[in-house]
Order: structure tokens, then sequence, then C-alpha cells
């Protein structure tokens, strides 16, 4: 009966505080590369909507009474998301065990919040002042 119990190989099972073995330390690269790929997806998603968001404006034309303000707000978070979306592509290329290139990380990942955080100003405007889709 006690062999049943003590399957295990040495202590583990032997010992009733014995912790199992540690898993494997975190790879900073593949943990950032899975944060900066989220991050994308989610800037895809709203460039999509924006784009979405643009071709309603246009359907509407000239005589929608935001037309030049909501075109010019669209356009500029287009051309942001673009930005952080090339910022993304360059903080995940680089190796993050290179100590020498920490400080310039951290300046692209700051400006990419920055970036992000603008982009969702611009977008609460655009909400702000309204896209209807043509009937």
């Amino acid at each position: 009966m006690m062999s049943s119990i003590n399957r295990g190989s040495g202590t583990e099972a032997s010992h009733p505080d014995a912790r199992p073995s540690s898993p494997a330390p975190l790879n900073m690269n593949h943990y950032t590369n899975k944060k900066s790929a989220a991050e994308s997806m989610l800037d895809v998603a709203l460039l999509m909507a924006n784009a979405s968001q643009l071709k309603a404006v246009l359907d509407q034309g000239p005589d929608f009474s935001f037309y030049t303000p909501i075109v010019t707000l669209i356009s500029i978070s287009l051309c942001l998301q673009v930005t952080v979306g090339v910022l993304l592509i360059f903080i995940v290329r680089w190796d993050l065990n290179d100590e020498q290139k920490h400080w310039r990380l951290d300046i692209l990942e700051d400006l990419a919040t920055c970036l992000v955080f603008i982009i969702v100003v611009v977008n609460v405007f655009i909400t702000a002042f309204g896209v209807n889709k043509p009937n």
C-alpha cells in the first residue's frame, strides 16, 4: 500500500513540504513579443474601425455638419496608428537581453505609449462628433 502512494522519484513524494521543480525562467523576449503582438491586434482592430468611420463620413459627403473636423481627426488617428505599428515592429525585433539597447527600447516604448494615449484622445473626439452611416 505504501509503495503505491510513494511513486515519485525521491524527495517530492517523501517530504510533505517539498515543492515541485520551478518552471523555466521567464524569457523576456518571448514575453515582450507576445505583448507587442496583442497590442498590434488591438491596433489593427482600431485601424479597421477608423477606416470604416472614414468611409461613412466620406459617403455622407461635405454636407455632413462636422465633415472637415471628423475627416481630419480620423486621418490623424490612422497616421498615428500606422506609426505605433511600425514602432512595435522595431520593439519586437530588438533583443531585450542586450543591455546596450535598453535605453533605446525604453524610449521607443515610452513613445509608443504616448502615441497610443493621443490616439485614444483623438478617438474620443471622433466619437463625440459622431459618425453616422448614411441611410
